[in-house]
């Protein structure tokens, strides 16, 4: 909210609860919007589980690594268009008609997947649930951030990251609990319509944001709504805040216009905005190229790549690294406002690009003393068995586990029935086939191989969670709702939120394309590459916001930002004050 209010000294995780405890509207308000959120990581989770059974239904998609990932991209582009779309409608009709909007969206998306008689009736689903998580993913922190006290601000945007990663986590609950249901993964696709429908059933009763109210000349309902989440004798100041920031607002469009097209001309023109689309692209871009949604999409994918063979285990083991995402989203609510969100930003960008890059040392010690094949053991389970690729190739001896299952063999490696670790056969990927292997009680790979280093890759997998989530995972969407200046913030977290879903389609769309080019370790690498350069360029570009009224956030982007270079004895309050000069 707006404010002159004297903020208290203690700005965290235990003054966000007391807050709530005394005027429980608030937490209201944050977790209704904060569903947006569910939706957004439920959707994330249960494709990840969903794929493995849908290749298994639908041959088609089993055979072309193009069209599982167009299954999983499509909701990303849906996402692009309606975090487009939605930065416009936040704008125009309010925050509460596009989260309804979002969630009828979601809801139709669901049923169609569920419904789905083949891959591009999913691939349509995908469409309209994609719609619904891009409005949502922009709308509910701004809702939040807009009807939230200054001093508890980032916690409680927070509540939306918390509501992801706990989405995420319900998704992998309900993968493994359809696992053995008839129609596994259409249940799996269509329980996410029970989330949107309590969203939009709550968001009914629910007021449109304050901010917004006040900004349409809806005095009075907004009074009513700051009367429930200020005390007493604080909600004149707020009333003073808002009308100072909207006469404002006004005066500016009275020379630059309020229409799309006049904000879109203007941007680049404006000072404020356009230090504050810096910081936030920079934010959100970074968010996606540390390679979270490979983990996101892929997960059940990764760990059976490292070794883990079966649709169960993969799940069960995804499971453990989507509850530490949960984990991670409650510290950076209890932090986020006490150590600041640039200062978390980095020290999670230092735990992502560490752990990259031995997960990719990890993938390539286990490509390395990958089983090799036998010609006695592929020739066990007759001539026609075994894999045509094997018996032609000039240098047959020299092949392991990982020239088997290589995406150009179209074979698999059935495990050795001694030991896993010792040589096996490679042999045709025919259902038939398959069943000849499990039925002499031996493990059966598509997708990885036998490994002695598949449990420290899932520890690694956990501990890169660990890094992201209390930082990366949450923090640029709080920047993101409380960085722009009222009038752009909805156009602003639009072309923000814009720039998350096409890197979100770039990464998703080319992940397994480049695990099957560069392999699991050269991909991981790849990924601490673009790391260290998100890292560099938040460290350059996004300046600190914790605990500051939007108008210090717009004043601090009119005077500029540059980093500081060096260390000094200085209080970190003095630092971040220093660090408000001049921007490059």
């Amino acid at each position: 909210m707006e404010g002159g209010v004297t903020k208290p000294d203690k700005t965290e995780f235990t003054e966000c609860w007391r807050t709530s405890w005394k005027k429980p509207y608030i937490m209201r308000l944050a977790f209704s919007a904060g569903i947006g959120g569910l939706l957004f990581g439920y959707d994330t989770g249960v494709i990840s589980g969903a794929l493995l059974y849908i290749r298994d239904d639908f041959k088609s998609v089993e055979k072309h690594t193009w069209l599982q990932e167009t299954i999983v991209s499509t909701a990303v582009a849906g996402a692009i268009a309606g975090a487009a779309f939605g930065g416009w409608m936040n704008d125009k009709y309010g925050r509460k008609k596009s989260i309804l909007l979002a969630d009828v969206l979601f809801f139709i998306g669901a049923i169609i997947m569920a419904a789905s008689v083949g891959p591009w009736m999913i691939i349509l689903g995908r469409v309209f649930v994609g719609l619904g998580v891009g409005m949502a993913s922009m709308t509910a922190p701004l809702y939040i951030s807009e009807a939230s006290p200054a001093r508890i601000r980032g916690a409680l945007v927070s509540t939306n990251g918390l509501l992801i990663t706990g989405g995420q986590f319900l998704a992998y609950l309900i993968n493994l609990a359809f696992t053995k249901a008839p129609g596994t993964w259409r249940w799996m696709l269509g329980v996410a319509a029970v989330p949107a429908l309590v969203q939009f059933i709550l968001m009914l009763s629910l007021p449109e944001s304050p901010r917004w109210l006040y900004r349409h000349d809806k005095v009075k309902e907004a009074r009513v709504i700051l009367e429930k989440i200020y005390p007493e004798n604080e909600v004149e100041e707020e009333m003073k805040a808002l009308k100072s920031s909207v006469e404002a607002e006004k005066a500016d469009e009275g020379s630059i216009g309020d229409g799309l097209f006049a904000k879109l001309r203007n941007i680049w023109g404006n000072d404020v905005v356009r230090r504050g689309l810096y910081a936030g692209i920079t934010v959100q871009v970074a968010q996606q190229f540390v390679g979270i949604n490979t983990v996101m999409y892929y997960s059940p994918t990764i760990v059976q790549q490292a070794g883990f063979a079966s649709n169960k285990t993969a799940l069960a083991l995804s499971l453990i690294t989507s509850g530490l995402n949960a984990v991670g989203s409650v510290v950076s609510m209890a932090f986020v406002d006490r150590f600041g969100r640039r200062r978390l930003m980095i020290i999670s960008m230092f735990g992502i690009i560490t752990c990259l890059v031995v997960l990719s040392v990890l993938f390539h010690e286990a490509s390395s003393h990958a089983p090799l094949v036998s010609g006695v053991e592929s020739v066990h389970f007759g001539g026609n068995a075994t894999c045509q690729g094997f018996s032609r190739a000039p240098q047959p001896m020299s092949w392991n586990c990982m020239s088997c299952v290589s995406p150009s063999s179209n074979c698999a490696f059935c495990a050795s029935g001694d030991s896993k670790y010792h040589p096996g056969a490679c042999l045709a990927a025919t259902d038939e086939i398959r069943a000849m292997c499990r039925g002499e009680k031996r493990t059966w790979y598509t997708k990885g191989c036998p490994s002695k280093f598949g449990f420290f890759t899932v520890m690694l997998l956990g501990m890169y969670i660990i890094s992201y989530s209390p930082g990366m995972g949450t923090v640029p969407w709080i920047v993101n709702s409380e960085i722009y200046p009222l009038r752009y913030r909805g156009i602003g977290g639009g072309i923000a939120a814009v720039s998350n879903w096409v890197s979100n389609l770039i990464v998703s769309e080319t992940f397994l394309t480049l695990t099957e080019t560069l392999g699991s370790a050269g991909t991981f690498l790849l990924f601490a590459g673009f790391s260290t350069i998100g890292l560099i360029a938040i460290y350059f570009v996004v300046p600190e916001t914790k605990g500051l009224q939007f108008e210090e956030v717009e004043k601090m982007l009119e005077k500029g930002f540059r980093p500081r270079l060096c260390c000094s004895n200085s209080s970190s309050s003095s630092s971040e004050k220093d660090e408000k000069t001049t921007m490059i």
